[in-house]
């Protein structure tokens, strides 16, 4: 691997203009240009590896735990534990079709093909602040580092491994082993059309090397006996590997969606990410912290990806506003250094007391981007008290999390302006990973990462217009 960018230059904001002029990867969506790539250590690298195997780890726990929980099984070996509290709280507002799919036998074991979790950079190293099973910017990162190939060479994260569109492709091919070239529908519904782009681009990408490859809106596709097919020049054409790009609350618009549950249907066993609700909860974080399941996850995990999980998730809860007895206590922070008994209690903390994040935790329109996010230090009084008013008042259908807000260092890249002159841009760093798991080798496989360079007084990290989108490469 190389010691330094193979071009002192960069990628010239002409070719960033010019790349993404040809090629519309996000609808709608702009960003701001970099010469460069973000640089990562060698040690950083090594991390974000060990996090990826850890989150599929913790994805096969998590179905262990619910569907444990579910039977009302014994969670431990050598002690009673039982909690069906935990399948209680990750059934809670969904439609009984889709609960009873996901603990459908035919499907025991699946997980999502594609993970990224979101990683902050901090002072303390990385927090893990979500981990996505139907993530966007797979396209997107991959056309990154293609884009700044004959910048940073083999240094990119990834890059030496395997084509990320390639890999994309093989792990699709992996949900059905007994054909050479299969046919493989990449859905997408109206509400993720945003990403449609990028998904188009990764399916011309790989037909241009031979393989059957398109993609759908849901209403294109069809039943067809107990296959799933498409029209193709009149006649129809048997689908054998259904990429969902679709988020699980949006399960009613998409056409096909009852027949999809239908798991008894063997043609349910070529759909990708499965639907299963539980691995789409960002309340399975404050799940790995809760203290009834500590000794549950160490036994669960493998010692290695426990010790990781615990040094990079943050202190979550989940925001359940249940009657409590006189002499018992939320499992919540304290305020004013006291435990609480009423999430009411968390409008009187301080502003140093709201460090703290509230979320939607999943199956709602607002779950995914910023949009249900409340970050309590950088929110009025009023504000924070109408983020905790509305967590307690949708806990029936929807419940949030409370998380310890990590704040991301503050660091330096080069940015383009507009103008096309560089300037050395201060502002906070999210990097998300992709990782595409084989199932059969139970591991999960780094292939890019994608880095968000927010300006500094922005406290929340997404992909607004005036951050920075980059690849990521080792530079020592």
């Amino acid at each position: 691997m190389s010691d330094a960018p193979k071009s002192t230059e960069g990628l010239s904001y002409a070719q960033a203009q010019q790349a993404f002029s040809d090629q519309s990867l996000f609808e709608n969506k702009t960003w701001r240009y970099s010469p460069q790539a973000f640089p990562l250590t060698a040690k950083q690298v090594s991390e974000i590896r060990k996090i990826g195997q850890a989150c599929y780890d913790f994805h096969r726990s998590l179905e262990t735990l619910y569907l444990r929980s579910v039977e009302g099984k014994n969670l431990l070996r050598n002690r009673d534990l039982v909690a069906p509290w935990v399948a209680e709280y990750l059934d809670r507002g969904k439609p009984e079709a889709l609960i009873e799919h996901a603990r459908n036998k035919a499907i025991r074991g699946t997980t999502p093909l594609v993970i990224r979790p979101d990683l902050l950079i901090t002072d303390e190293g990385f927090a893990l602040t979500e981990i996505d099973s139907v993530p966007g910017g797979i396209g997107l990162t991959a056309f990154l580092n293609r884009l700044y190939a004959d910048v940073h060479g083999e240094a990119l994260v990834g890059a030496g491994e395997q084509d990320m569109v390639e890999a994309f492709y093989e792990a699709l091919c992996s949900k059905a082993p007994s054909l050479t070239s299969p046919y493989i529908a990449i859905l997408v519904s109206d509400e993720a059309a945003t990403y449609r782009p990028e998904m188009e681009w990764l399916a011309s990408q790989l037909r241009q090397r031979g393989r059957r490859v398109h993609v759908f809106h849901p209403d294109e596709v069809m039943p067809l006996g107990e296959e799933i097919c498409v029209g193709i020049d009149g006649d129809p054409q048997k689908i054998d590997v259904v990429y969902r790009f679709w988020e699980l609350f949006d399960l009613a618009n998409v056409s096909i969606s009852e027949f999809l549950l239908k798991a008894r249907l063997e043609a349910q066993l070529s759909l990708t990410p499965p639907m299963r609700h539980f691995q789409e909860e960002k309340l399975a974080l404050a799940l790995f912290h809760h203290h009834i399941l500590e000794d549950y996850w160490k036994e669960a995990l493998p010692k290695p990806s426990y010790k990781i999980l615990k040094k990079v998730i943050p202190k979550t809860w989940v925001m359940d506003p249940v009657e409590l007895p006189p002499n018992a206590v939320l499992d919540a922070p304290f305020i004013g250094g006291k435990p609480i008994y009423d999430w009411y209690q968390l409008i009187e903390a301080g502003k140093k007391e709201r460090n703290l994040i509230i979320k939607i935790s999943g199956f709602h329109e607002s779950a995914w981007g910023a949009r249900s996010v409340t970050l309590g230090s950088d929110s009025s009084r009023t504000e924070w008290e109408e983020a905790i008013q509305q967590a307690v008042a949708m806990s029936e259908t929807s419940l949030h999390i409370l998380q310890t807000y990590e704040k991301p260092t503050r660091l330096s890249h080069p940015v383009y302006r507009d103008d096309g002159s560089t300037y050395a841009m201060q502002g906070r760093m999210r990097l998300c990973p992709y990782y595409f798991v084989d199932e059969k080798e139970q591991q999960a496989h780094l292939h890019g990462v994608l880095a968000t360079f927010c300006p500094s007084d922005k406290k929340i990290i997404h992909g607004m217009k005036d951050a920075a989108l980059m690849p990521c490469y080792q530079a020592d």
